[in-house]
């Protein structure tokens, strides 16, 4: 098994179990993890929470890089992480990420993509689409301008550098920042309050406001002149590069081409 779950008092726990691959978010790890989010819907939980073992370092190193393909867009609406993230932002219950670690690439489109986020002072975020000359979809570029300022989000896409845990409480990424001894157990007390609300009420307004939030207009045009950019960036010479360099276990150079 690459993920562990299980349901006690109406809170799913998923916690991320393949510390060989530093928690990649592989299609095989995705596919068992939107099966416990089936189970828990069907049960009707009341929280999720999502979380690593407890021992890792990193909590997630994000998408599993050997499975990226070239010739045709990493980041499709059929892509596993993609079907992850909206499993997750649409789930009927408040879902609480909780971190120990650092978090990588799609990784922290899927922490964002959770209703809250408790962190300790282990915790650090980064985007890493530039080490790979990977371009980001729209999607996911809309999700990380919805929950933090634009020239973070800037600076996290144009660096690929970590946000560390105490920038990641002022910037907002972290709805609380906690020791690592109190993680746990503030995590649980927090999903356990939830739980005691009224269940309906809380799923509308997670919905409500999922949709809300989603309501900035795109036309047309827009969407089709980022589409055309992102589709030079697949095709590039840089991108192809990006992936060897990664697979050949060097640093990748880059020509813009």
């Amino acid at each position: 098994m690459l993920v562990r779950s299980e349901l006690a008092d109406s809170i799913g726990s998923i916690t991320l179990d393949q510390p060989a691959k530093r928690n990649a978010l592989s299609e095989a790890l995705i596919e068992q993890f939107l099966a416990a989010l089936k189970r828990f819907r069907e049960a009707s939980a009341r929280v999720v929470v999502i979380r690593a073992d407890g021992a890792a370092d990193v909590w997630s190193s994000g998408h599993d890089i050997a499975e990226l393909p070239q010739g045709h867009d990493p980041l499709a609406y059929s892509d596993p992480l993609e079907r992850l993230l909206r499993a997750v932002r649409g789930f009927p219950a408040p879902v609480i990420a909780m971190i120990h670690g650092s978090v990588w690439g799609g990784a922290t489109d899927l922490v964002l993509s959770c209703d809250l986020v408790i962190g300790d002072e282990t915790c650090a975020f980064a985007v890493t689409p530039v080490n790979l000359g990977l371009p980001y979809n729209t999607t996911g570029l809309l999700q990380f301008m919805r929950r933090a300022p634009l020239n973070l989000v800037k600076e996290m896409f144009f660096t690929g550098a970590s946000v560390k845990a105490p920038d990641a409480e002022k910037w907002g990424l972290l709805n609380h920042r906690v020791s690592a001894e109190s993680l746990e157990p503030f995590t649980y007390e927090l999903a356990r309050l939830i739980a005691t609300k009224a269940p309906l009420a809380v799923s509308v307004v997670k919905e409500q406001l999922r949709i809300l939030a989603a309501a900035d207009p795109l036309t047309p045009a827009a969407f089709e002149r980022i589409e055309e950019l992102r589709q030079e960036v697949i095709r590039s010479s840089d991108y192809a590069e990006g992936i060897r360099a990664f697979r050949e276990k060097r640093k990748p150079v880059f020509s813009g081409r």
